[in-house]
Parts: structure tokens; C-alpha cells; sequence
């Protein structure tokens, strides 16, 4: 069987996540308690359900702290486990839950809504550590889609790198691993001609192309992974997130991040994301 599970912080986009799962053809079950896991697993297994994406998170009370044993468990059992965690900066998710007016799950009387989603991460942070993060700070429900979509169609038997651009204007992204601060280039924000561009045009790329810098930083990012890409190999990780940051996110950084997936993508398996392109 094949168990993809859903959790994170509530208004980081789950139901989104799962919608994707259920419109590729998974038997989608959402707001399950953590400790109905197992049993749910054997029924859908003596039904014939192969695919089954289910959302867990602090709706299940108590249990939630449980779902990392629960599902090395099934792992022993032979179920292929796959834990996408999804993530938002607080002032986002504050934002959200005030123009929804949804209430918190968290909440009570003594709890501001802050301290509600500072009290969920906390109950929530050894998931969040064994999980492929996607911070949706900065994501519209489409950009979601995709990235999840992307996630579903990886292979999981191999480390995924993943190579993000963003802008350091709206924050550094949660589910970096690494992140390298491209802002000492030069910018080509300040060229009228190539303003309205991005590092994926050609007018951007042969700019940065030409400025030596650029290449050094180029030269010296790739180096980096290259020498310690075997050992995160080695450690049995499933993904490694590098992230490219430049000012705006969309000429330095968009440019680094596609040149490097280049290079890497005929060695191992890549995926490529723009966070501010797709906001």
C-alpha cells in the first residue's frame, strides 16, 4: 500500500494538498484521530484501497503526538509512508484565519490567536522534523497545487534535491535545508531594459553570465552540494531543499537556481521551484 499523509499548520493550505491527492486517484480521508491509523489502514487494505492520502493534524487532540511512531510502524508492516508537512509563517496564517474568521483549533479563552499557532507548531514540531516541508507563506492555492503534484510524481526510492529561488523581501523560506544569500551580485533591477525580465530570460541570463562574480558564486554554490550531496544521500534523506535568495526573487536568484538545476538534474532527481514567479 501507498499512505500519503497530510498534516501541518491549520490554515498552511492541507485541504488544498488533499484535493490534489483525491483528484489523482487516492481514497482520501481528512481530520482522522492519529491513533485510528493502523485500523484504517488494514480495513482499506481488505478493501482493495492501494492509494490512500489521509490529513492528520492537532484536530486529533493527544493522538497527533503519536503519528511518528504510528507510522514507523506501518513502515515495518510494508506500507510505503510518505509525510508531506505543510507550513506558514505566523503573521500568514493570523492573516488568513482573520480574513476567513474561521476559528483556531486551539482556541480558547485564554489564548490569543498568535499563541494558538505558536502552541500548534510546538505540539506539532517532531511531525514537522520527519515530513518534506512546503512553507505556503507566500504560495496561492494554484502554486500549491503544482508543488504538490511535483511531490506526488517524484520517486521516493531516490533523494529529491530541490532548488528554490526566493526574495528575501518576503522572508526565507521554512522548508529551506540550505540557503545561499545572492544579494552582493550585481542586480539587474537597476537596468531599465532588463527590469521587467527574469532570470529565466535571456536578456537577464546573458547579463549575469557576463558578470564574473556571478559565476563565482555559481561556481562555488554548485561545489558546495556537489561535495556534501553523498552524505545527505547516505543519511537516507528524501529531499534536500537548497534555496537561491536574491532581493525581489526574480532575476539572481531565479537565474542561480536554474543553472544549478541544470547541472545537477543529469545526476540525480531534481525539482525546480520560483516562489515569488508563482506566488
Amino acid at each position: 500500500m501507498q499512505l500519503f499523509l497530510i498534516s501541518g499548520l491549520s490554515g498552511s493550505g492541507k485541504s488544498v494538498a488533499l484535493n490534489v491527492l483525491e483528484d489523482s486517484g487516492y481514497y482520501c480521508v481528512d481530520n482522522l484521530p492519529a491513533d485510528l491509523l493502523p485500523a484504517l489502514m488494514d480495513k482499506l487494505h481488505q478493501s482493495g484501497n492501494e492509494h490512500v492520502a489521509v490529513s492528520i493534524d492537532v484536530r486529533s487532540g493527544g493522538s497527533v503526538q503519536q503519528l511518528p511512531q504510528h507510522i514507523e510502524q506501518l513502515r515495518q508492516r510494508g506500507v510505503d509512508v510518505h509525510l508531506l508537512f505543510l507550513d506558514a509563517q505566523t503573521d500568514t496564517l493570523v492573516k488568513r484565519f482573520s480574513e476567513t474568521r474561521r476559528r483556531h483549533p486551539l482556541s480558547d479563552d485564554k489564548l490569543t490567536l498568535p499563541e494558538c499557532v505558536q502552541r500548534e507548531r510546538d505540539l506539532l514540531a517532531e511531525i514537522g522534523n520527519i515530513g518534506h516541508h512546503i512553507d505556503t507563506s507566500e504560495l496561492g492555492a494554484n502554486a500549491l497545487r503544482a508543488w504538490v503534484k511535483d511531490f506526488i510524481r517524484v520517486d521516493r526510492a531516490r533523494l529529491t534535491l530541490l532548488f528554490q529561488s526566493f526574495g528575501f523581501k518576503n522572508g526565507i523560506p521554512l522548508d529551506a535545508d540550505f540557503v545561499f544569500d545572492v544579494r552582493c551580485l550585481p542586480n539587474p533591477h537597476y537596468d531599465p531594459g532588463l527590469r521587467p525580465l527574469t532570470g529565466r530570460d535571456a536578456a537577464v541570463i546573458n547579463f549575469l553570465e557576463q558578470t564574473p562574480v556571478a559565476q563565482k558564486m555559481y561556481s562555488d554554490i554548485r561545489s558546495f552540494i556537489a561535495d556534501w550531496l553523498p552524505r545527505f544521500i547516505a543519511d537516507n534523506r528524501s529531499y534536500l531543499t537548497v534555496a537561491i535568495g536574491c532581493t525581489g526573487g526574480q532575476h539572481r536568484s531565479v537565474y542561480l537556481a536554474e543553472k544549478l538545476a541544470r547541472h545537477f538534474e543529469a545526476q540525480q532527481q531534481v525539482l525546480l521551484r520560483h516562489r515569488e514567479l508563482t506566488a
